[in-house]
């Protein structure tokens, strides 16, 4: 199955589960949002019924038909009062952690995109190396026959023919492990994107190095973008808030509650019918809530201290990793595109001329060699500049 990257960041946005989880954390936030909002509901008591009748009591005018001359009965409703913004400010304190849970999502995002686009790169790097090991078995199964043959006949001698199906069977062997390094990935890329497992990917667009040109003038920049754009920091910030509004709630928790009552009460008093109102609220003698608003005013000086380290790792993390993207673009910068065409001619050029025994089978291995060593610098240049520039990405927080 073929994919590009456009289309592997489109089926991991629509389909990854770690995503869609963080979502709906979000709507559970926002649904404690909701409930928040609620008052308390008024709690009615009813009680003092007796169960069997009186006679010893005055007469009493009948409740319902001949039924409730003898009985007596109490109720009562009662409501909660919230005083000192207890609601609102649970309220608030609701919306700020529903914030939280978005900034969340967006650090899960940031990791899993960056393992994403990693992944795709290393299938890209193995993609080639495989190219590569194939033509060069191809051609080398074709000298080994050709040498076979000529072995048989007595034109060479047993030694060459060895060290060529030794080679043969080396690039075989580095292959196999390639095609293993490769199913690895797979499983990788394959779980970000929810694809079956019986699925095979490969990449379908061009190996190439990021086409973006970066200097030191930007990284100024990113580093204030960073304190704005980047999620840990933007989550660190976030719990800030939720530490002072917490702050705000405890000291209103040292203002008590009001509960106002309406009772109701039949035969149980001088009166037949009585009504009265009752107003209750604790007595704050003991208990003035001085621990956990101790402990609330802790928690903000945490909070900025970890905000203050999240950006001072977000700094350190740019810089570090621009240096080593520029460190590799020098690199990059010595190896033009007529350099790699240049080395395939050269191969096809020495395998011609060792079929025609132009030149010895030392000349050539050696050159073999350094051919297999140059186009691999030239993919891990590539493969690193790609790492470095989506690693970039993930410091800043956005795609730049």
């Amino acid at each position: 199955m073929k994919i590009t990257r456009e289309e592997a960041e489109a089926v991991f946005l629509a389909k990854n589960l770690d995503l869609i989880t963080q979502k709906l954390e979000i709507s559970q936030a926002e649904a404690r949002a909701v409930q928040a909002k609620y008052w308390p509901n008024p709690k009615l008591t009813v009680n003092e019924i007796n169960l069997w009748r009186t006679y010893d009591i005055e007469e009493q005018p009948a409740l319902i038909g001949n039924w409730g001359k003898n009985t007596q009965v109490s109720a009562e409703i009662e409501q909660v009062i919230q005083t000192a913004g207890k609601r609102r400010k649970n309220v608030e304190l609701q919306k700020i952690e529903v914030e939280g849970e978005k900034y969340e999502l967006q650090e899960v995002f940031r990791e899993l995109k960056k393992t994403l686009r990693n992944t795709i790169t290393e299938i890209l790097y193995n993609q080639e190396q495989q190219k590569i090991y194939q033509g060069q078995i191809a051609s080398i199964e074709k000298l080994t026959k050709s040498y076979q043959n000529q072995l048989n006949l007595g034109n060479i001698s047993k030694a060459e023919y060895v060290r060529l199906k030794a080679q043969e069977i080396e690039f075989k062997k580095k292959l196999i492990s390639l095609k293993q390094e490769i199913e690895d990935q797979q499983v990788e890329l394959k779980a970000l994107l929810m694809i079956p497992a019986q699925s095979y990917l490969v990449i379908s667009d061009p190996f190439t190095m990021p086409e973006k040109q970066l200097s030191e003038l930007e990284l100024t920049q990113w580093l204030e973008k960073a304190k704005e754009n980047r999620p840990d920091i933007l989550m660190a910030k976030n719990k800030e808030k939720h530490a002072e509004k917490n702050l705000e709630i405890q000291n209103a928790m040292k203002t008590p509650d009001v509960a106002v009552s309406l009772g109701y009460d039949r035969g149980g008093n001088i009166m037949k019918d009585f009504i009265g109102l009752g107003v209750s609220f604790d007595l704050p003698i003991f208990d003035r809530n001085k621990g956990n608003i101790q402990e609330a005013k802790l928690e903000i000086q945490k909070m900025k201290i970890e905000t203050r380290k999240n950006m001072l790792k977000s700094e350190n993390e740019i810089v570090s990793v621009f240096r080593n993207y520029i460190r590799t673009q020098e690199v990059s910068g010595e190896i033009d595109g007529a350099y790699e065409s240049t080395l395939d001619g050269l191969l096809v050029s020495h395998e011609k001329n060792f079929r025609l025994r132009n030149i010895s089978m030392l000349e050539y291995m050696d050159f073999l060699d350094a051919y297999i060593n140059n186009k691999m610098i030239i993919l891990d240049t590539k493969k690193e500049l790609n790492q470095y520039y989506e690693n970039l990405q993930y410091v800043v927080g956005q795609d730049l």
